[in-house]
């Protein structure tokens, strides 16, 4: 995929609010609150000036016209062209289509896990698994009350994925405290081991000597290579 010359995705959301009609900076920041994009996009209204200057500098989209209205500040309207409508499809097409790595921080602290001990990591996602059933529940509350309205289910796509996101995310997270407090899940043993020597006041390199030893099993000194 080849690198876009304007990448915040905040300059999609501009041209997405310029494909519908002309618009002035603050119509567009109010446009996407009022549709609820800053659940999925970062906004800020800083950087939303930034985003139409690079915007305006790669000719994706011009001004259109200014305006005045008594004594205010003057206003500029801005309009998509025709390479910005050839960069919004094309956008459009890789986001949907391509799967990219991306980098959550709940996976960093998985990856990392071991420098917590293991009780305390089980009360940790213990607490992730509430606060998600808590934001679950409010975010269910007010696709409920969405539902109210006549408002068709392809303008509540993202709501309904962050959703599916959050519940896959939750099962996880509470099924693996579920293992650490039952043991079953597979390197408890060492880990354990690991914050009983902590816990006696051994130092890492202790602890490695401990490992080439063989006092965690053949398999973690194979493993870390000690």
């Amino acid at each position: 995929m080849a690198k876009r010359a304007v990448s915040n995705p905040l300059a999609l959301a501009v041209l997405a609010c310029l494909w519908e009609k002309p618009m002035y900076p603050y119509e567009m920041t109010t446009t996407m609150r009022e549709r609820g994009k800053e659940d999925s996009i970062r906004l800020n209204f800083g950087s939303l000036y930034a985003v139409i200057k690079s915007l305006e500098k790669h000719g994706f989209i011009q001004v259109a016209q200014t305006e005045r209205e008594g004594n205010r500040p003057e206003r500029v309207v801005y309009e998509i062209t025709e390479a910005g409508r050839t960069e919004a499809d094309e956008w459009m097409r890789e986001l949907i289509t391509f799967p990219v790595k991306e980098y959550p921080a709940i996976e960093t602290g998985l990856s990392l896990l071991p420098l917590l001990a293991p009780q305390v990591a089980a009360d940790l996602l213990e607490r992730r698994r509430d606060l998600l059933d808590a934001d679950l529940a409010e975010r269910r509350r007010v696709h409920e009350q969405a539902l109210a309205y006549p408002l068709p289910e392809l303008f509540m796509i993202e709501s309904t994925y962050r959703v599916a996101m959050m519940e896959a995310e939750r099962t996880f997270v509470a099924d693996l405290a579920a293992r650490i407090r039952d043991r079953t899940l597979g390197g408890i043993d060492w880990w354990e081991r690991l914050w009983e020597l902590f816990g006696q006041g051994y130092d890492m390199a202790e602890i490695r000597e401990r490992i080439a030893a063989g006092d965690f099993g053949q398999e973690v000194a194979d493993l870390l290579g000690s």
